[in-house]
C-alpha cells in the first residue's frame, strides 16, 4: 500500500536516470533471486519510504496512543522477523495505527503499519507474525518498486484503490473531520506477489521460532470473513490482500515442509491486546458515530461520541469528533473546548491542529488560528491549512501573505481548490 503522491519526485528522478543512459533496468529480487524490472535503486526506494511513512500514518489516523506498550510489543515481533528476512539491514519500522479498519501495509524500504482494527481479529502472536512477515516480504522483495516501475512503463500511473479525502467548506466541517486521517490508499499487489509474500513470510516465521500454521489460520479466518466483507469494513484489507482457498491450500503445503512447529504465544498476545479488547465498546460507539455522520444523523452521532468518551477518556479521536459535531451545530465555543482536549491528548496528529485552527479562523481568533494551522502543516501539508491561513492573513489585512497561501491551496482539486482560485483571482484583480 502506498499514498497517491509516492510516485512523484523520487520515482520521476529514477526514470529520468534510466532514460538518460538509454537502458532498461533490471534488478534481482533479493528474496527470490529472480530478475525483475525496477526503475528505482534501493537507496531511492528507502528514501521514498522514509519520506512517505509519516504522511501515510497521518492520513490514516496517526499512531495509537492509548496503550503505548502495544506499539512496543508489535515492534518487537516485527524486528524479530526482520532480522531473519532476506534483507535484514533495511531500516524496518513498525507502527500500530489508530484506525478501526482491519488492514496492514508496507511502504518501500521496510516501513510497515498495522491498524488496531486488525489486531483485535487475531488470536495469537503467530498470527501477528504471519501478518508482519507477509508485509516484510513485500518490502524485502521490493514489490512496491516493481509495481510502480511496471505501471510507469505502461503509462498507467500508480494504480490505487480507496477513497480520497474530499474537499469541503466550513459548513461541512463535521464531514471533513470524519474524513481527515481516515483515507486509505491501497496498492493492489498481483496474485504472484501475494503468494510469494505468504510463502517467504512463513519461512521467516519458522526461522524466528513461530508456528507457521499461524499463517494457515490467518488465511482461513480471512476467507471466512470475506464472505461478509461489505458489512464488516474489510474491503480495504481484501482489496490489497485478497483471500482465497487457494492461498489457504498453498499455506498448508508450505507449512508441511517447514521442520519447526514453533510457538504461538497466545497468552502474551492476548495480554498485549487486552486494552484494545477492553475498549472495544468505546471504539464501536465511535465507529457508529462516524457512520451516523455519514447519514447526517448528527444528534445520534454526538450521543454515541460522548458514550465513547465515557468508556475511554484517553482517546483524542472521540473529542475531535465531538468538536466537529458541535461546530456543525454552530456551538463554536464548546467545539473549541473539545478540540483543545483532542490536541492535549494527541498533539502529534495534524487533523487535531487543523480543525482547531479552522475553527479559530472562523471565530476570527487570528493569532491562535495561524499557530494551529502552521502546526498542522508540520505533520501533514494540506490545502485546507493553506486556504484558512489565507483567510487569516486576509482578515488581518495582509494581502500579500494571503495571496501566497491561496495560491498554494489553489493547486489542489475539489471545492477547497476552487474556493482558493476564486480568492486568488479576487485579490489579484484588487491588486
Amino acid at each position: 500500500m502506498f499514498p497517491r503522491s509516492i510516485s512523484k519526485g523520487l520515482l520521476a528522478s529514477a526514470i529520468t536516470t534510466v532514460m538518460a543512459v538509454g537502458v532498461s533496468s533490471c534488478a534481482v529480487n533479493p528474496v527470490t533471486g529472480k530478475k525483475e524490472l525496477s526503475l528505482m535503486s534501493q537507496s531511492q526506494e528507502v528514501a521514498l519510504g522514509a519520506q512517505q511513512y509519516p504522511k501515510a500514518q497521518q492520513q490514516q489516523g496517526g499512531e495509537y496512543l492509548v496503550d503505548p506498550a502495544l506499539q512496543s510489543y508489535v515492534s518487537r515481533v516485527g524486528q524479530k522477523l526482520a532480522k531473519v528476512s532476506d534483507q535484514p539491514t533495511l531500516p524496518y519500522e513498525f507502527v500500530v495505527l489508530n484506525n478501526s479498519v482491519p488492514n496492514a501495509w508496507a511502504l518501500p524500504g521496510g516501513k510497515i503499519a498495522v491498524n488496531r482494527g486488525l489486531l483485535v481479529l487475531l488470536e495469537d502472536e503467530a498470527e501477528l507474525a504471519a501478518v508482519l512477515g507477509h508485509e516484510i516480504v513485500h518490502a524485502a522483495a521490493r514489490h512496491s518498486a516493481a509495481a510502480m516501475s511496471q505501471q510507469q512503463i505502461l503509462g498507467a500511473g500508480i494504480a490505487i484503490l480507496g477513497a480520497t479525502t474530499q474537499n469541503t467548506n466550513y459548513g461541512d466541517l463535521v464531514s471533513l473531520g470524519s474524513q481527515l486521517g481516515g483515507s486509505a490508499y491501497i496498492a493492489k499487489y498481483g496474485r504472484e506477489n501475494e503468494l510469494e509474500s505468504d510463502q517467504y513470510g512463513m519461512k521467516y516465521m519458522a526461522a524466528a521460532g513461530y508456528d507457521p500454521e499461524g499463517a494457515v489460520r490467518l488465511q482461513q479466518k480471512f476467507v471466512a470473513l470475506s464472505k461478509g466483507a461489505k458489512s464488516g469494513g474489510l474491503e480495504a484489507l481484501f482489496a490489497s490482500h485478497p483471500p482465497s482457498q487457494a492461498r489457504v491450500d498453498a499455506n498448508k503445503k508450505h507449512a508441511s515442509k517447514l521442520a519447526t512447529r514453533g510457538s504461538t504465544n497466545r497468552a502474551q498476545y492476548q495480554q498485549a491486546i487486552a486494552q484494545l479488547k477492553r475498549d472495544a465498546a468505546a471504539y464501536k460507539s465511535y465507529d457508529d458515530a462516524v457512520a451516523a455522520v455519514g447519514n447526517k444523523d448528527y444528534d445520534r452521532a454526538l450521543t454515541l461520541t460522548r458514550q465513547a468518551q465515557k468508556l475511554q477518556p484517553k482517546e483524542a479521536a472521540f473529542f475531535a469528533l465531538e468538536g466537529d459535531l458541535l461546530a456543525q451545530k454552530k456551538q463554536y465555543q464548546p467545539a473549541l473546548k473539545s478540540y483543545e482536549i483532542a490536541v492535549q491528548k494527541n498533539p502529534t496528529l495534524f487533523s487535531n491542529w487543523l480543525m482547531r485552527g479552522m475553527l479559530n479562523a472562523e471565530l476570527k481568533n487570528y493569532s491562535a488560528a495561524e499557530r494551529d494551522l502552521k502546526r498542522s502543516t508540520q505533520y501533514l501539508d494540506t490545502a485546507h491549512a493553506h486556504y484558512y491561513l489565507g483567510q487569516v492573513y486576509e482578515g488581518q489585512g495582509n494581502t500579500k501573505s494571503a495571496l501566497s497561501q491561496y495560491q498554494i491551496a489553489a493547486q489542489s482539486e475539489g471545492e477547497i481548490g476552487t474556493k482558493a482560485q476564486a480568492r486568488v483571482q479576487a485579490l489579484g484583480n484588487n491588486g
